[in-house]
């Protein structure tokens, strides 16, 4: 499979366009969030209050950068462990968001929720958070400030290397990956 440029917004056709291991240079508008701020999302939710960043065909990558370094954008910028929102995730897949970026397995009830909502998960190299923030170009706080690396932010990035790992039909790079590699082991 070859490298896929994509931008967002990640439009259904798009995501349902996009298979599990598929490599992607991703352009565009992305948000930040992490634990904190989603038990935030869900308290604004329950009090009937919009959320401070919109959803619809939007992405929402699980990540808190350590502080910007002189001459730099953004400081170190890995994915967190995305098991951590699969509590909230399913409400937010609900009302229009079109995937995350992190790292690591999913559970069932989320990647059901994919599919029901058409949305794709995509996997961030951890431990590179520093080639990673070379794909962050601008980066605003957009809410909760307080929260400190966890606040919600507004990312611009361009071609920030993601690899599929769920895709909108529930197919699971965790489960198809080292399949498709034993099979060419054994050939």
């Amino acid at each position: 499979m070859s490298v896929l440029e994509i931008s967002t917004p990640l439009t259904a056709a798009l995501r349902r366009g996009l298979k599990a291991g598929q490599q992607v240079l991703l352009s565009g508008v992305i948000y930040a969030a992490r634990d904190a701020a989603h038990l935030r999302f869900m308290a604004a939710l329950e009090k009937g209050e919009a959320l401070p960043i919109p959803l619809k065909d939007n992405l929402l990558y699980y990540v808190g950068p350590t502080p910007t370094r002189p001459g730099h954008v953004i400081g170190a910028a890995g994915p967190t462990t995305a098991s951590r929102m699969d509590r909230f995730t399913p409400v937010l897949l609900e009302l229009g968001l079109a995937g995350t970026i992190g790292k690591g397995f999913r559970s069932q009830t989320v990647i059901d929720a994919m599919v029901r909502h058409e949305a794709v998960y995509f996997g961030a190299i951890g431990g590179a958070g520093a080639v990673l923030a070379e794909s962050i170009k601008k980066h605003d706080i957009i809410a909760y400030d307080d929260l400190g690396a966890e606040a919600v932010r507004r990312f611009e990035v361009e071609r920030m290397p993601l690899i599929v790992l769920i895709d909108s039909q529930g197919n699971n790079w965790y489960e198809t990956g080292p399949a498709a590699w034993r099979s060419r082991k054994e050939r």
